[in-house]
């Protein structure tokens, strides 16, 4: 059997995708909430169009999301029946710190959490906790410059406190900050960082990379005193690029965009900047906010395992004829003319996936944890209200074989593997519910419109079946 005993298998969400109730219990205003569905989504979540308040003219679908707030009894009693080992959510900051800068939590964000992880526990399931997926409350965006300011770390940290010890016996398993190497590529969804006229981006951005990582040490800290048991894993939006051509300056510019992802993880764990960074940042000008006891901070406290989420391989050419990219992603690269891609541009390797674990592997000699991997399809419901997802199927199919690979033939220590959006929710990148993940349909559309209700896909059963026999059945 390729995939040890207690391999957690599950689904993976994140709080301002799928739960909603963005102005109850107490919950305050955070950047994730101000993306809004069209034309206007990417330049906000760049930070380059300022959007700081809703206004009347667009739409934003964090809101209400899939209503999961109100409706996580009902979702969870559905991923236990499909024998979820692990769900991995996240926790929405301004729940727990409206504002983010107060002294006192608020329990009735804290009570919400700690109600769903004892429903998780009733259904056998462990959650895993991000701490940040994107989240930043709006008044730390607006009074401190979000990230930017060292002053977050020490937010970050009564945050930290805060949920290690609330949460103590009910969560084991962590991730700091999601995809933290997005703060280059999406800065306002990623760190809620938005660009004054004239600023330094990059000097920006590094900068506030370098609070991320001190706050993840610390939290890496904090949750190992609170509780031994507690295991902390960084986490990278990861796919390896390719080279175009055997042309050594093609395979060069791969090499450098795989570094430009491991920067990040590289300083979470191995616990200091890689010599490459340096030379790159002294180069550009840019100056890391380096304090006394930084550097020994991020040493000794490094994570325990790396978490990463794989949808697609990369392509790089250094040939300016070949500028045919991919679509759809903010990680666009130049296309693959071997691959098929989704609905959606997004190009599908499974090998990718096996590569990109020996990569990662290979690099940390830490254990692997796949947190987010999927397929983004319209799903057009028959006559009964069916969704008979084959493609969903076959996709998810070949990236478990090619993970298995991973294990069995080249001995890669694979800790679980959450699928992304295990019920439909709004997507990330473009604010979508026609873009579908899920093995559970949820009745939406792009505009708000529909029930909510909860129905399953034929992809429900299947993973059921894959988990019932810990990935050796994957046959549709």
């Amino acid at each position: 059997m390729a995939f040890r005993k207690d391999f957690l298998w599950g689904g993976a969400t994140a709080a301002n995708q799928c739960e909603g109730g963005y102005n109850e219990g107490g919950r305050g205003l955070a950047n994730v909430d101000l993306a809004p569905v069209g034309p206007d989504r990417f330049p906000v979540i760049t930070g380059e169009k300022k959007m700081f308040a809703f206004d009347d003219e667009h739409f934003y679908p964090a809101q209400n999301a899939i209503d999961m707030y109100h409706r996580y009894k009902e979702d969870i009693a559905l991923f236990g029946e499909m024998g979820f080992k692990t769900y991995r959510l996240s926790i929405a900051w301004s729940r727990i710190f409206p504002l983010g800068d107060e002294t006192e939590p608020n329990e009735e964000g804290l009570k919400f959490y700690e109600d769903l992880f004892k429903e998780c526990r009733k259904h056998n399931i462990e959650p895993l906790v991000t701490i940040t997926h994107f989240d930043c409350p709006m008044h730390l965006v607006e009074k401190y410059g979000a990230w930017r300011s060292r002053e977050l770390v020490g937010f970050y940290e009564n945050l930290c406190n805060v949920i290690f010890n609330r949460y103590k016996g009910l969560v084991k398993y962590w991730l700091t900050f999601n995809e933290i190497n997005m703060i280059l590529h999406a800065p306002f969804m990623g760190a809620g960082l938005y660009f004054e006229e004239g600023e330094n981006k990059e000097q920006v951005k590094y900068q506030a990379a370098h609070h991320e990582l001190l706050a993840s040490a610390i939290a890496t800290k904090i949750a190992h005193e609170v509780d031994p048991e507690n295991k902390v894993g960084c986490m990278l939006a990861a796919g390896t690029n390719y080279a175009y051509t055997c042309k050594p300056e093609d395979v060069w510019a791969a090499r450098k965009a795989d570094r430009e992802n491991f920067f990040f993880i590289d300083v979470q764990s191995r616990g200091e900047y890689p010599a490459y960074a340096l030379k790159e940042l002294e180069r550009e000008g840019i100056e890391l906010p380096i304090e006394d006891g930084d550097l020994e901070l991020l040493k000794a406290h490094t994570v325990d395992f790396i978490s990463f989420s794989y949808y697609s391989s990369r392509v790089q050419s250094t040939d300016p004829a070949v500028n045919e990219q991919t679509a759809g992603n903010i990680f666009a690269s130049v296309k693959n003319p071997y691959l098929e891609a989704s609905e959606w541009g997004w190009q599908i390797d499974p090998l990718g996936l096996r590569t990109t674990m020996n990569d990662l592997y290979d690099r940390y000699q830490k254990p692997l944890f796949i947190v987010e991997n999927g397929l983004g399809a319209v799903d057009t419901p028959d006559e009964n209200g069916n969704v008979i997802d084959d493609y969903r199927i076959d996709y998810l199919a070949a990236h478990i074989q090619a993970m298995k690979d991973a294990v069995e033939l080249d001995g890669v220590d694979l800790l679980g593997y959450t699928t992304w959006g295990c019920i439909d929710l709004v997507s990330a990148g473009t604010g979508e519910m026609k873009k579908r993940y899920g093995f559970i349909y949820v009745d939406r559309d792009n505009e708000g419109n529909g029930t909510l209700k909860r129905s399953k896909k034929k992809s429900f059963d299947w993973y059921k079946k894959v988990i019932a026999t810990n990935g050796e059945d994957l046959t549709n």
